[in-house]
Parts: C-alpha cells; structure tokens; sequence
C-alpha cells in the first residue's frame, strides 16, 4: 500500500457548493442481461437469477411478464417462456465494447453496473455544444455500437462483434435511455422517464436546478431504484418504503416536504438519505475534491498470469489492503479505477462505481469484468499475459457502519455464501443447486422438499446483491402452513425414508387378483402379497387402512384421490403403499 500524491481534479470541479450535485449523465441499456444473452426481441424469453426474473424481452414484455416475478409465475403466464440463468460475467463482458466506446466521448466514464454507464458532464458538454447535444451523441453512439454500425464508436469503432460475446448481442435491438440532470439518481429516472415518454427518442435532459421538481412528481417506489444508494444500503430498503407508503407518503415530493430531522429522528441515516434524493440533493458526487483520499495499491504479478482466476486471487489481496486502510480513515469506497498491464505493455483503465459501497469480494469481481472484456474484444484484445494490477481510489463517502439486528440477521459471511451459491448455480443449473424445507400437505411427499436456492421459502437470505429486496421468505414459506389442520394427513409415526419418485408395484390377494378400493374405500379383499416389479414377491403379514385422501375435488383436472395403506411384511419392513387410479405405488419406508 502507498499513497498516489499525483493531483486529480474532481468531478465537480473548485468552486461549486459541495450541496449542489453536479450534473451528471447517465445511458443505459434496458434489460441488459436479456440483451447479453443473445435472445430473440420477438419471442418470449426471460433471464433469472435467484429464482426471480431480472430481465425481459419486448415479447415476454407484453405476455404479461415483469422483473421481479417469481420464476413459477413466469412460467405459468406465459409457458412457452425461454429462460436463461443470469450470468453476471457474460453481462460484463458483451458491455465492455459500449464502455470502451463513451470512453472515446469523454474522459471518466464510469460503469455502475453491466448496462449501465454514468458521466459527469461539466466537460463534454462544453466540448459538444451543451447538455442535449451530449445527451443525443451518447444515444447514438451506444445504438450504434450495438447494432454494429461503423464508425459510431469514435476512433475505436466498435462494431457488432464487440458486444455479440459468446452468444451474439448484435441481433437484438435494445432500447437505450439517456437522462441528464443534477446528481446521478435524478439523472438515471431522467433517463428511464424518457423510454416511456418517447421511446422513439428516449433523451430526457432536466434543467439545471429543476431536478427537485422533476422528481417530486416520481412516486416513492423509485428510492429503490438501482440508481438510489438505499436500494444497495440494507436489505431492509423495500420495508423502509413501504412504511414511507403506509404513513401516506405517495411520491418523492411528499418526502421532500417532511422535516428532515423528523425523518432521520424516525429512520437514522436511511431517512437523511430519502430525504435529500427526494430534494435533488443527491450526496454523491458532492465532497470537495481535497477531501477524498488519494491512494492507490497496485502488485507486480511475477510470473506473468495467464489466467483469471489467478489475476483475481492477487486482487483479493489488493482490495482487503484497501478496504482496510479505508476502514482505518473512516471511509467507504464507491469509486474504484481498475488498471493492468501486460507482460508486453498493453493496458486497460477503467472506472467502476457502485450505488451504495463497494467490499472486497465487488471489487474482485469488477477486476474480473474488465480483464474478461478486455480479452473478448476484437479491437481491443490484450495479447499477453497480466503482469500489473492497481486499484486506485476515485471517491469515497463516510463510513458510516452497518447496524446489523439484535437476533442475528445476514452477515457478511451470509452474503459470500450466497454469492457463492449462485455462482455455483450459474455454471452448473438453476435446479442442480437445492436447499432443503419443511413443507405442508397431506402427503409424505409434500412435506419432504428441495427447492432451487433461491426460490421462495428455500431459505431465508436475501436477493440479488446490490437489490435490497429479499427474494425469499421463511422456512416454512408463506401461504400455506405446516402447523395447519390438513383433513386427510396421517399421524406419527412418520416414515423414514420418503421415495423421491414412487415405486409401482401390485398388491394381491389371497387368490392372487390384485387389490381394488371402491369410491366408498371398500376393499375388495385382504391385501396378501406384495409384488414388486422385477418379479419378487413378499407376504403381507400385517395391514391398516385404507386412508382415503381426496384432494381438489372442484378441480377436475387437478383432482388427486387414492387410498393409503401401512403394509407389514414377512422380512419385518413396514412401507407406505397407496392405490391410485387401479395402481399401486409404495411411497414410503418406516424405519
């Protein structure tokens, strides 16, 4: 670790009153993550990450599907729905190309997440002609680059084959939104107002000190926007607006006009936050230049590494070096620069900001990101190996704290679990990775269940990093309850093995004609022998039942009856069988 003393203006420049946000553009691509997974605009397909829908087409668009759903529903809106596992380092890499590209416009682009790149504007809308000129130039430039026009993309250009990555972005035609106005969070919902007001030119610049009126008209469910530092602040955000909601608070203006020190009286430093993003008093981007501190921690990698996994593990060592130095002065990072170098003296150099604040593990992943784009490029390919990293400071915020709750709650330790989870689960399936629960039912088979990580009721961690929204609830789920009284369910003792998919088999009688039940559960003999369907047969030596179970009786389709018996036999096991349709089935093993 040392300190980097060499001078560097800030983005809002000398002179202008550390309250008022400087003006900030943002482009963005929407459902980017559909885009980067190569899908059809014209057929119904979704990207899923934690069970939840994250991104959508125009054709799942108008079948009703919305981000946020829940995979199931998705599927039971639209069935012949075309879903895909979210996979962050495919997102970044098929960005990179539209980065590179505005980095051609303008110095200090910054890229807050895959699809989605910010720009202070002092500068280049100076050298461009003002706000609106800059505004469109960037619309065009980002269009262009992914429809694989040439020469959109300054002197790199750019081209379709950039941005397609492994599964070719450049047939799709995404919609790119571009918003101008004072401070990054009015700036992003300029951007994403004017893909509604007119998605034929989805440009919205808000006049310079009318960005609290702009605002004012939103309604208070854009504080969780990905553009609102609450939305990455706690997993207790969407709780927060929601208590805003039921006090009678329907837009940002209403918040704006409350007291400040009632909200943070009330609601601590989340509140002084909602209050000033509803005032256009965005607190990012607004410290004095002289108050952020100028380090910067960078390692010769000897020998040079050719993978980047490799690259990463140096970087882990980087970035807990610089987290902990940060700690120690009292500040969070929300602005990093990422440069390396290869053994033959290419570099690459690229900002990355995060909406709330970024740890070790995000920071990793950023250096992932641009060295994986940098090697995917065409134009732009590094032909060597990684010699050189460095992780530079470029703004910082006062650390605040996290205060975690009395009972426990999600840890740090938590979230790398979960991160590592998915990850897990991007490269080997969604339904290969799987937490056990305590289900309900009348069944055996219902109580007994593995879902997908991440579904609702698998367990009880948090969504997607950086959402703040929980994605699933507790271990007994929601709806249903397990502690219900559940007409038809059999007593203790409970079976010890519950078969994952019932074995068939065939109950006899005496004489050998198989065993039926009548609609009214009379047998038409003694059960006797057992036949199992390899040919082996056992004596039944002791019976109960039948146990009727008839359930969704309205529903013809769905309607489920069969009768269940305990069955004894002659080597001393006892199963649960059940008889469904003139079938019979063993379901369960006593123990």
């Amino acid at each position: 670790m040392r300190d980097n003393r060499d001078s560097r203006a800030s983005l809002t420049g000398q002179g202008e009153p550390a309250d008022v946000p400087p003006r900030m553009l943002a482009a963005e691509v929407g459902n980017w993550s559909a885009v980067a997974a190569g899908f059809d605009p014209a057929a119904p397909a979704a990207v899923v990450s934690a069970g939840r829908i994250t991104a959508v087409t125009p054709a799942a668009a108008a079948a009703g599907i919305r981000t946020g759903m829940r995979r199931r529903q998705a599927q039971t809106e639209c069935p012949v729905l075309e879903l895909a596992e979210h996979d962050p380092d495919l997102d970044a890499r098929c960005f990179a190309p539209v980065a590179a590209a505005l980095e051609d416009l303008a110095p200090r682009v910054e890229v807050l997440a895959p699809g989605c790149c910010v720009i202070a504007t002092r500068g280049p809308s100076r050298y461009y002609g003002g706000d609106e000129a800059l505004a469109e130039l960037v619309h065009r430039t980002v269009a262009g680059v992914l429809a694989g026009e040439p020469g959109t993309a300054g002197a790199r250009g750019v081209g379709a084959s950039d941005t397609a990555g492994a599964r070719g972005v450049g047939a799709s035609n995404p919609a790119v939104s571009v918003g101008i106005a004072d401070g990054l969070f009015a700036a992003g919902l300029a951007g994403r107002a004017a893909s509604v007001r007119t998605p034929s030119m989805p440009v919205l610049v808000v006049a310079a000190g009318c960005s609290a009126s702009f605002l004012g008209t939103l309604p208070i469910s854009t504080l969780a926007e990905p553009f609102s530092p609450l939305a990455g602040a706690s997993s207790t955000a969407r709780d927060f607006i929601d208590v805003l909601r039921r006090l009678g608070l329907r837009s940002l203006a209403d918040v704006a006009a409350l007291p400040v020190a009632d909200l943070v009286g009330r609601f601590g430093t989340q509140g002084e936050w909602a209050h000033r993003l509803a005032s256009g008093r965005d607190p990012r981007l607004s410290q004095p230049g002289v108050a952020q501190p100028e380090l910067s921690v960078e390692t010769e990698i000897d020998p040079p590494a050719d993978r980047l996994d490799s690259v990463a593990f140096a970087a882990k060592s980087l970035a807990d070096q610089l987290d902990a130095r940060l700690a120690r002065l009292g500040q969070a990072l929300v602005c990093v620069e990422i440069s390396a170098e290869t053994e033959h003296g290419e570099t690459t150099s690229r900002r990355w900001r995060h909406g709330f604040r970024f740890s070790p593990p995000d920071v990793v992943d950023r250096v992932r990101w641009q060295l994986d784009g940098w090697r995917a490029g065409k134009r732009t390919r590094a032909s060597g190996r990684v010699s050189h990293i460095r992780l530079t400071v470029a703004e910082t915020v006062p650390d605040e704290g996290r205060q975690l709750g009395f009972w426990g709650g999600q840890s740090e330790a938590d979230e790398r679990a979960e991160r590592a989870l998915q990850r897990v689960q991007t490269l080997v399936g969604f339904d290969s990775v799987t937490v056990g629960r305590l289900g309900s039912g009348r069944r055996f088979a219902d109580l007994e269940q593995r879902l997908p990580f991440g579904t609702a009721g698998a367990s009880n961690t948090a969504g997607p990093l950086g959402t703040g929204a929980s994605n699933t609830v507790g271990p007994r789920g929601t709806g249903a309850s397990n502690t219900a009284p559940w007409p038809g369910r059999l007593g203790a003792p409970a079976p010890a093995e519950v078969m994952v998919e019932p074995e068939p088999l065939m109950v006899l009688d005496a004489d050998g004609e198989p065993v039926g039940v009548s609609g009214r559960a009379q047998l038409s003999a003694p059960p006797a022998v057992l036949r199992r369907v390899d040919g082996r047969t056992s004596r039944i030596t002791a019976w109960a039942g039948p146990w009727p179970l008839d359930e969704r009786w309205w529903d013809r389709a769905a309607r489920r009856r069969q009768a269940r018996f305990q069955l004894v036999l002659d080597d001393g096991t006892a199963h649960l069988c059940a008889v469904e349709g003139g079938r019979w089935q063993r379901e369960a093993t006593y123990d």
